[in-house]
């Protein structure tokens, strides 16, 4: 679905992106922008930049950017259009019915047959557990503790043994195998044709909040490996963005919600009345899952299985969850590895005892790390303290921090003075591995752009930092001028609001419905220009600046006529460079 540029620009000018980021970010004002810690990645310092008079917001850490619309779309799992519709309601706006691109039609119509393929396919799984092949799944379940209402509310299901099952199904349904081989659930082979990807294994199906199935995780019966297999991404199903037993969780009326490991966890937990209990799908926990949790919960209870792999989670998800801005404790499950057992063995009262007693997950990373020295020696006594001291740099804020020191101090018996030494110390360190980090180290997946690809954005950064500059670019570089498409579009849309007088970052940005576009305008937009401070060397930056985007060959100059026009381009240089040897621009 598409929706007009004035709507879109209408859209924007509704919700200020201030307002909205504040929703989910803890932002702080530095000069005339807000920064906070970002939310699409786990940091210790706030490289997140707000900038209300731009409209947009930028991470200097892993390059994400965009405006209102983008940050919507990434924090909520959004399309493009998703994201209009949700901007349009929070600010009391009616849209008018949208019109369809082609692109856009063929997008949304993906999307809609693989949620029907899903739908579909859970209801065959949900069927064949019933059945005569289904007993030994059945009786799985049973014999897991699960009552018929709780298999029935997960839509819990079966695919039996054989290769073809689902895919014959479907096809009956009368969906195409361009569509089937989209779903992730077939494998598609060259000479067998396509396959089905569960097979022989207890299904659960995955649901978004909406409660429609966007993929499944299958559990082998018997010693088949992997013990766990799930749903590969699709357009509909991003594991890193969605939590298991979120749909039933999110409309619980509690205060918390409770994270554990896996499927059968959450059903246990669930049946035991703990309905505020999720799951990560089969990967450590993400930015993404823990920005899903705060928005719903302001505290969380870690409940891991308590083995060493259960335990390294934890210590993994602990961080990424407190820089979220969640309070987070520690549920202690010993003498049982999982959820499952301990309800089995001592039921859900003792779960909410233990729940009362969980320990705050700040001492509870302290804890697991002592076991890893001996204190009755005194190197490692010491040793074991600078490592509380590099804990407590981690902590988000002064203030929590000074709090968490004197805790940590009347607890482990240090003083207060001699514990912040270290703290300090190890500040003081890590700003000089911080000097010292090659440049782009946070975000590895950027690509090192060619020369000439730097030079066009960051004479656009400096036109929109410096909007009395385009008054004498504008005699020279023209949009035509910049070989890149991508700044030459960019190009013509900033150029047209300088002229107007009223470039607006955040309406740019709002053109692009390509979420990796939206991202490398808001990179040009929310930048600060590399240029020098002495006035005769930016002078001659920008005279190189201008010289470098003319000298770079346009799109189709091996042509006859291209060769011609990069004939003309070429004198068109060299004149200037006579010219700029005898004058100041600026």
């Amino acid at each position: 679905m598409h929706y007009s540029q004035e709507i879109i620009d209408e859209i924007c000018r509704r919700n200020d992106i201030l307002d909205v980021v504040s929703s989910h970010v803890k932002l702080t004002r530095k000069g005339s922008n807000y920064f906070g810690l970002c939310p699409f990645h786990s940091e210790k310092t706030g490289s997140f930049s707000v900038s209300p008079s731009k409209q947009i917001y930028h991470c200097f850490g892993c390059g994400a950017g965009g405006s209102v619309i983008t940050f919507v779309m990434n924090m909520e799992n959004f399309s493009f259009t998703e994201a209009i519709e949700y901007l349009a309601e929070r600010s009391g706006m009616t849209l008018p019915k949208p019109v369809e691109s082609k692109e856009q039609r063929e997008k949304e119509s993906l999307r809609s047959r693989i949620l029907e393929i899903n739908r579909e396919a859970g209801k065959f799984y949900f069927y064949m557990l019933r059945q005569e092949a289904g007993k030994r799944a059945h009786d799985y379940l049973t014999n897991r503790g699960l009552s018929e209402e709780t298999i029935k509310n997960f839509g819990l299901g079966y695919a039996k043994t054989g290769t073809n099952n689902v895919y014959g199904y479907l096809k009956g349904k009368g969906f195409d195998d361009e569509v089937l081989k989209q779903s992730g659930l077939f494998n598609a082979d060259p000479k067998k044709g396509f396959l089905d990807k569960f097979w022989n294994r207890v299904i659960f199906p995955i649901m978004d909040i909406q409660n429609r199935i966007i993929g499944f995780g299958g559990r082998v019966m018997g010693d088949g490996e992997p013990k766990y297999l799930n749903s590969p991404e699709t357009v509909v199903f991003d594991k890193g963005r969605n939590l298991y037993g979120l749909n039933f969780a999110r409309s619980c009326k509690k205060n918390n919600l409770i994270i554990c490991e896996g499927y059968m966890d959450v059903i246990t937990m669930h049946q035991a009345g703990f309905n505020q209990t999720v799951a990560s799908l089969g990967t450590a926990l993400t930015v993404a899952q823990a920005n899903l949790i705060k928005r719903y919960a302001d505290e969380v209870f870690v409940c891991y299985d308590s083995d060493e792999a259960g335990i390294k989670a934890a210590l993994r998800a602990i961080p990424i969850l407190r820089d979220t801005g969640l309070k987070c404790r520690v549920i202690d499950l010993n003498p049982y590895k999982d959820p499952d057992e301990f309800i089995k063995n001592l039921g859900s009262e003792e779960l909410e005892k233990r729940m009362e007693d969980a320990e705050n997950a700040f001492f509870y990373e302290i804890r697991m790390d002592e076991r890893d020295f001996d204190l009755k020696d005194p190197d490692d006594k010491t040793k074991f303290y600078k490592n509380i001291a590099q804990r407590l740099l981690q902590l988000p804020d002064a203030i929590t921090r000074d709090n968490y020191l004197e805790a940590v101090a009347d607890k482990y018996h240090i003083s207060e003075d001699s514990l912040n030494d270290m703290v300090k110390k190890q500040a003081v360190r890590a700003e000089n591995i911080r000097v010292y980090e090659r440049p782009g180290q946070l975000n590895p997946k950027k690509e090192i752009e060619r020369g000439c690809l730097k030079v066009q954005k960051n004479l656009l950064t400096w036109l929109c930092d410096d909007k009395a500059l385009y008054d004498i670019v504008r005699q020279y570089v023209k949009p035509d001028d910049y070989s890149d498409g991508f700044c030459r579009e960019l190009a013509e849309g900033i150029y047209r609001m300088l002229e107007e007088k009223k470039l607006n970052p955040a309406l740019l940005i709002s053109r692009y419905e390509d979420e990796e576009r939206q991202r490398e305008a808001a990179d040009v937009l929310n930048s600060t220009p590399d240029v020098p401070d002495d006035p005769a060397d930016k002078d001659r930056a920008l005279k190189d600046l201008i010289i470098k985007i003319l000298s770079d060959p346009l799109p189709g100059s091996g042509d006859s006529g291209g060769i011609l026009a990069a004939i003309e381009r070429k004198k068109r240089v060299e004149g200037l460079k006579a010219e700029f040897a005898g004058k100041r621009l600026l």
